[in-house]
């Protein structure tokens, strides 16, 4: 709940900045983002690369001053079984500042195993036969990412809400997308990740859907401007 409120406070902080300006308060300035003017890479599935996804990097481009490359690659996922998985855009990275994990819900869609959040850690001895499952592969990528750069800044974006069936946007329904966020976040957390929980604060339902969603499962240009509103927040000051 901290990390959920953290966002909040930021935004706060950001209007009452501007509200007593005239009290000689400097406002908080993006271009003060420990972030502003880093090289970025992106690894996920068609949800951070089709078109309209541009919306959301655009974003951090002007109010960040990021450059952005990416390596999402349509129906990966972090499962070694799921397409051109992102341990397999991983390993086609070079060095950059920073790294955006954006999950999908192609592991979830594709019954790909969850897994535990020791999947592929030191506390299985990197068990290979582990990379099958959605934890195992995110492990991997994290693993991976520190060895070409010890130095890498790792962020992590959840599977945001998809409208294919009942289990990709009710949190409660057993075995459902909600699940796959649950590891996602405990895999991070295991690691020290910052994570963005597009699942809970992307804020779209079945109500709204018709203006963001352009299907079951991708937002519209409208829908990622939103949501990159809400990234750029978070990279700005995660």
């Amino acid at each position: 709940m901290k990390r959920k409120m953290n966002y909040l406070t930021v935004l706060l902080i950001l209007l009452s900045t501007s509200i007593y300006s005239q009290n000689r308060v400097k406002p908080i300035s993006f271009k003060e983002s420990f972030n502003y003017g880093k090289s970025v890479a992106v690894f996920g599935g068609s949800v951070s690369v089709v078109p309209a996804s541009d919306s959301a990097k655009v974003l951090w481009e002007r109010c960040l001053g990021m450059k952005v490359s990416n390596f999402g690659v349509g129906g990966a996922g972090f499962s070694s079984l799921q397409g051109k998985s992102l341990q397999q855009q991983v390993n086609e990275a070079g060095v950059f500042d920073i790294y955006v994990l954006w999950a999908s819900t192609n592991d979830y869609t594709n019954h790909r195993e969850v897994g535990t959040y020791t999947d592929y850690t030191e506390f299985d001895h990197f068990d290979k036969e582990k990379l099958v499952t959605q934890a195992g592969g995110i492990n991997y990528c994290i693993k991976k990412i520190y060895e070409i750069n010890p130095k890498a800044i790792i962020y992590f974006f959840t599977s945001s809400k998809a409208f294919n069936d009942r289990g990709g946007y009710d949190p409660f329904y057993a075995g459902g997308v909600n699940k796959y966020v649950e590891m996602q976040k405990r895999v991070c957390e295991l690691h020290g990740i910052p994570v963005l929980d597009q699942f809970f604060l992307g804020g779209y339902s079945i109500y709204n859907k018709s203006l963001y969603y352009h299907d079951a499962i991708h937002m519209n240009a409208t829908g990622y401007k939103k949501l990159g509103q809400l990234q750029t927040l978070f990279l700005a000051f995660p």
